[in-house]
């Protein structure tokens, strides 16, 4: 059958095969050389990528690349779909020089295939997904600067390099013409990531959407793509770039290889500077899944975790029981000051009589708690010394809203104020002097412009202000236009850069609004913006390194060059998004039922219970504030929980957070 492709980057011998449902074709072609590429299209048929080859690799000694191409191919179908299955050789570029001008000049010793083997491409029944299985055996030994798995050329001869957004988890979250990689929100060399340590990506899958059309590549992070007798194992290693910067070429690519970076050192080299070895009979495995969805990258990575579903985390009630013992343990013990209240002496301000927000709910549900009536007292202490400052207390948070709404701008938004009401710390002041602004002053993003509209929703409600209910309102009428979020850890990072705190945030204030309007616009906003943590949540984890349900804060860095937080992950943010929803009674495992919220809600609040610091392990080193490590030793901090974990190395470190956040989750999770 003869399909005219549209990719002209490839010789055609006049022949294809089509795998096709009804929202998905796939058309495999014949080069002059042998089968081994196709293009990929939509439900409409529109050209939405080109499957570039069947795998590629290039030797140490060889200039050119050498791909898997086939003589024949065998079609069959069945329950599974439609499925080519292809015994595949590499080229061997002797042959293909023989009876040319160069034969006489260019001699390469190899007059046999380095690598031969079998690929199988599965197109489901129903589903438009294209399953691929990659076989190879190596038939010498030499050395390999690479060897390419799938490779996709998302926009090929269509849309090119123009998108809607782009989605790496953990690593890029692009919109409209954004490079990925960028120094936006970063400086080198840490904006340099287009080949990422794997375990910064926080889940297996890469996508790119154009005109309501998104395409995926997905993975097994922890597959074994090959290994010989004792040596180290080789994962599969993506390759993002989008637009096309490593070809520079009018596509995007997401692409799978190996060897992967075992090290930060060994990022971004596509073709690896320590070559990988290969001996006779060594088996190379690639398995991976090409998808399309009607909608944007965030939906691609939706649809990945709906068929997949959520990773289940193990924690029975006695061992959620056990944690909440152990925090109240701590704040009757280390983090109790006598005469000043609770909290850590880490900073000059961490000790406050004000009582840890679970203890209320814990000493109604437990109040014959060995540890209930010692809370109880020390509680009951820190509201001696502020009963008298209640009514006071009132008007100041009238006063505050009145204020709030002196800085709302016409059009609903609410400016960025860096040296005014949004000043906490001086990062901004050293940014700006030392490299350039991270936000610029009557700029606006979503969490600067959602935070006030949430307190106004709350003293609406509590005090039936129609004034305030309808600014709120106009807040997120304004915002409706977003779809990444922004604006979250304004204190130290671009103020548009890609932020999970932003998108909490958004999330529990549109079902704020929703239930104070019934507008459907804001229930649907609120799912997509709970969604909108997916790609900040770790939904796998490398063996031997815990770090599932992890999440990453932003994917930028702290005032260009400081922490970076496309390596570490902080937990307390997704802590908050759900203590928050717990306040304002919303379950998201009933707003969003397609998702299982309720097994994330679990999940993360376990996987923080990894987080908290014990003197008596050596399990987490400050960062800024030297001077607690004796603290810590001494055994001030047990209970608290560390402020960042790195996940290459595995470490916890930064500050030291207080461990009520997890308790409200906690509480939470033991009503289920």
């Amino acid at each position: 059958m003869n399909h005219t492709p549209r990719y002209k980057n490839a010789s055609y011998a006049g022949e294809s095969i089509r795998l096709q449902n009804s929202h998905f074709r796939f058309d495999f072609h014949k080069r002059r050389t042998g089968w081994g590429w196709g293009e990929i299209f939509n439900g409409a048929g529109e050209l939405i990528a080109v499957l570039d080859h069947l795998g590629e690799i290039l030797l140490s000694d060889q200039e050119i690349p050498m791909r898997m191409e086939a003589v024949d191919v065998v079609q069959t179908e069945g329950d599974f779909g439609e499925r080519l299955t292809i015994q595949v050789r590499s080229a061997v570029v002797r042959e293909k020089l023989n009876g040319t001008s160069f034969s006489n000049w260019i001699h390469y010793p190899l007059d046999s295939s380095i690598l031969t083997g079998e690929v199988i491409l599965t197109l489901d029944k129903k589903l438009p997904v294209l399953a691929i299985s990659q076989r190879f055996r190596a038939q010498g030994n030499l050395s390999a600067r690479y060897i390419r798995g799938p490779w996709l050329k998302v926009g090929q001869d269509s849309f090119g390099a123009a998108k809607d957004d782009a989605i790496f988890p953990g690593i890029d979250w692009l919109i409209g013409d954004e490079w990925s990689s960028g120094t936006d929100w970063f400086k080198d060399p840490w904006a340099k990531r287009w080949m990422p340590h794997p375990n910064k990506v926080t889940a297996p899958v890469m996508a790119v959407s154009h005109q309501q059309t998104g395409i995926g590549l997905a993975w097994n992070p922890n597959s074994s793509v090959t290994g010989w007798f004792n040596y180290r194992r080789c994962s599969p290693q993506p390759v993002f770039a989008s637009p096309n910067f490593l070809d520079r070429r009018n596509n995007h690519i997401l692409g799978l290889m190996t060897p992967d970076a075992v090290l930060e050192s060994q990022e971004n080299q596509v073709c690896v500077e320590v070559p990988l070895e290969l001996h006779p009979e060594q088996q190379i495995n690639f398995d991976a899944e090409i998808f399309l969805v009607e909608g944007s990258s965030l939906e691609v990575l939706t649809d990945w975790t709906k068929r997949h579903g959520m990773p289940i985390t193990s924690a029975t009630q006695l061992e959620l029981h056990q944690a909440l013992d152990s925090i109240v343990t701590a704040y009757t013990g280390p983090l109790w000051h006598e005469g000043l209240g609770f909290g850590t002496a880490q900073t000059p301000d961490g000790i406050k009589p004000c009582p840890p927000r679970f203890a209320a709910e814990y000493l109604d549900r437990f109040p014959d708690a060995p540890l209930a009536e010692s809370l109880k007292a020390k509680i009951e202490w820190c509201r001696e010394q502020t009963d008298s400052l209640e009514d006071s207390l009132q008007d100041t948070k009238l006063k505050h809203i009145e204020e709030l709404l002196s800085f709302q701008s016409l059009d609903g938004s609410f400016p960025f104020d860096p040296d005014g009401r949004h000043y906490r710390k001086d990062d901004f002041v050293v940014a700006r002097e030392f490299v350039e602004p991270m936000g610029l002053a009557g700029d606006t993003a979503l969490d600067i412009t959602i935070l006030p509209a949430i307190e106004m929703l709350q003293f609406a409600n509590d005090s039936g202000n129609i004034r305030l209910r309808d600014a709120a309102c106009k807040a997120l009428d304004h915002c409706l236009q977003f779809y990444r979020p922004e604006g979250g850890d304004f204190w130290e990072t671009p103020l548009h850069a890609p932020n999970l705190l932003a998108a909490g945030h958004a999330a529990n204030a549109y079902i704020l609004g929703y239930r104070a309007v019934g507008d459907e616009r804001y229930k649907d906003k609120a799912i997509f913006w709970i969604r909108c943590l997916l790609p900040f949540t770790h939904l796998w984890e490398p063996a031997g390194k815990p770090m599932l349900y992890n999440t990453k804060p932003c994917l930028c860095s702290s005032d260009w060059y400081f922490a970076n937080w496309v390596r570490d992950h902080v937990q307390w943010e997704v802590l908050e998004t759900f203590a928050q929803a717990i306040s304002l009674g919303i379950k998201w495992a009933e707003i969003d039922t397609e998702l299982d919220w309720s097994s994330y809600q679990r999940a993360v609040t376990v996987a923080a219970l990894r987080w908290m610091v014990d003197s008596k392990i050596d399990n987490w080193l400050p960062h800024n504030i030297p001077g607690s490590l004796e603290l810590f030793r001494n055994g001030a901090f047990d209970g608290c929980f560390a402020d960042t974990h790195n996940s290459v190395t595995g470490n916890y470190g930064g500050m030291v957070i207080p461990p009520d956040v997890i308790a409200i989750n906690l509480l939470a999770l033991l009503n289920e």
